[in-house]
């Protein structure tokens, strides 16, 4: 892979983030990066947008039982719990364990993601305290990307395709329930990263259920609180993070496009 020699280092970075292979210190910063810079936002969709395609002809494999039972066997997920006296986080050796344990399952996950066909699957990578989603237009191609910072309650939406839109009219961001109705998240721009809060009743409906969806409405949002105009571009949500949030994982979900 070629980069420019000047922001090199930084673009690789991004590409690493969005496959998923960076240790928790390195994707928590390239994380907070793409909350507080557009410059880093707009590299992350723009790899995105490198390194999505990669998967659509990938089909859909079931792990054999034996996978699931080694792994859970190597977990320990079924030995008892020990009262052990409390420790400092750095001083922590079972989290550094786990955290390693973490990441060789996501490597694991991340190649046979790439080697399988597995088609029609829209990739997500979720974080502790964080969910991703792409919105794709009808044609196939990601219109924005959208990153949850549950922590913070606030989402950060990055166009990666502008789509030319008619004047006096604005792209409108829904929150779509599985089995409800669309729920306005707020308006966000086509042409640069827009950052929104996300208020508790809405933060309550974000799962694997849901997705995400761009409508076009006139300056100022829907006037009837559900859309007017088109959608054009629909995409899943990640599944939640584990309450302990120790683990990152990758996540490959179907995205449901029958749900506006």
């Amino acid at each position: 892979m070629n980069t420019p020699i000047e922001d090199g280092n930084n673009n690789l970075r991004y590409a690493e983030y969005v496959l998923g292979v960076l240790d928790a210190d390195t994707r928590a910063e390239v994380a907070h990066e793409v909350l507080v810079s557009g410059e880093a936002a707009t590299a992350v969709a723009l790899w995105q947008r490198r390194l999505m395609p990669l998967t659509d002809t990938i089909g859909e494999v079931t792990p054999a039982p034996y996978v699931w039972a080694r792994i859970h066997d190597a977990l320990q997920l079924d030995a008892p719990a020990r009262v052990t006296p409390r420790k400092g986080l750095w001083n922590n050796l079972q989290l550094w364990h786990w955290l390693g344990i973490g990441a060789s399952a996501v490597a694991v996950a991340l190649l046979v993601v790439v080697a399988l066909p597995r088609p029609t699957t829209t990739p997500t990578v979720v974080n502790a305290g964080y969910m991703a989603s792409t919105i794709q237009q009808d044609n196939g191609s990601t219109g924005w990307t959208a990153t949850m910072d549950l922590q913070h309650a606030r989402m950060v939406v990055v166009p990666a395709t502008p789509v030319a839109l008619e004047q006096g009219h604005a792209p409108e961001l829904w929150l779509i329930p599985a089995g409800g109705k669309p729920i306005s998240v707020g308006m966000i721009a086509r042409d640069k990263p827009t950052t929104l809060a996300l208020d508790p009743a809405l933060l309550a409906q974000l799962g694997p259920t849901a997705a995400l969806a761009v409508s076009v409405e006139p300056i100022g949002g829907s006037p009837t609180g559900q859309p007017t105009g088109a959608v054009i571009a629909k995409g899943a949500i990640g599944a939640a993070p584990d309450a302990g949030g120790k683990v990152a994982m990758i996540g490959v979900r179907r995205a449901d496009r029958n749900r506006v």
